[in-house]
């Protein structure tokens, strides 16, 4: 599998109770690796898949770290060194009481990733391409995530996507984003994203919906599970696993994302696909960050 999108540097401040407004808040804090693709290319390396390939631009002040790590959590980096730009960084706000985070983002390198990073020679022995949402929230970027698209279209590998930020992309429009996501398989919506893609309040009426322009479409639900629509019906809904102790929210839509995929290309059932995202998201609440624990 490649996974095209974001490689950042997540600083995680986790803290109880609502900021202090002008002072000082006391907080756990930790600088981890994150990024929703590369956050999914390594749950999906964690949940079995052997051959897992990540392209993304960053910053040259990290590269070196980033392509480390990457490769002790099973993936292969592809990454593209800038050295105009620094490498993506999101402070995460994680209020303990709920495991719920808010971002701040400055999306540095990310955004840059360009059509002419990109490689068709990049699908050789891939059976399956993901997109990072992020990349469709600017210009330069959306136009590498479809000639990347387009590229596997033409060779036969099917593309799956993750929306990734309902915040941007309420920004950027409904309209435009499903426009430049023509020709996708797999669309890995939240719930609030799916409310956004169609305006329709309800998570299942989203989903079906949205299986009417992309053959298959998993809608997360958090601790609720996730619900599976393919040709305008739902054709699955799954619980999501008990949880003993949530203590971070972040990353579990990637883990899901990870978890699902790496699933599809074993050869399961979009419902059984579904309940091994639910389980990856599962144990990535119980985890501070958004990576899955490193094997050795």
């Amino acid at each position: 599998m490649l996974v095209v999108g974001d490689v950042v540097t997540d600083v995680i401040a986790r803290h109880r109770g609502p900021l202090a407004a002008a002072t000082d808040t006391a907080a756990e804090i930790r600088t981890v690796p994150g990024g929703a693709g590369a956050n999914a290319a390594c749950w999906a390396a964690h949940s079995g898949c052997a051959d897992v390939r990540m392209l993304g631009r960053v910053g040259s002040d990290a590269v070196g770290w980033h392509e480390r790590v990457l490769r002790r959590a099973g993936v292969r980096p592809l990454l593209v060194p800038d050295t105009a730009a620094p490498t993506a960084t999101v402070v995460s706000l994680v209020d303990t009481a709920t495991a719920e985070r808010t971002f701040l983002t400055d999306s540095g390198a990310v955004l840059r990733i360009a059509p002419a990073d990109w490689n068709p020679a990049f699908l050789d022995g891939i059976g399956h391409l993901h997109l990072s949402g992020y990349l469709f929230f600017a210009d330069v970027s959306r136009e590498l995530a479809i000639a990347a698209c387009r590229s596997a279209r033409a060779a036969g590998v099917p593309v799956s996507l993750d929306p990734a930020s309902a915040g941007f992309l309420a920004e950027l429009g409904a309209e435009k984003f499903l426009a430049a996501a023509e020709g996708v398989d797999v669309l890995l919506p939240n719930a609030d994203e799916a409310r956004l893609l169609t305006g329709l309040p309800e998570p299942a009426d989203a989903a079906v919906e949205l299986s009417r322009r992309f053959p298959l479409v998993a809608v997360t639900l958090g601790a609720v599970g996730a619900l599976v629509a393919a040709d305008g019906d739902v054709v699955a809904r799954v619980p999501a696993p008990p949880t003993a102790s949530a203590v971070d929210s972040t990353g579990a839509g990637d883990a899901f994302t990870g978890g699902f995929l790496a699933a599809r290309l074993a050869g399961a059932h979009p419902a059984e696909a579904a309940a091994a995202g639910c389980r990856a998201g599962a144990e990535a609440v119980t985890l501070v960050g958004g990576r899955p624990p490193v094997r050795d």
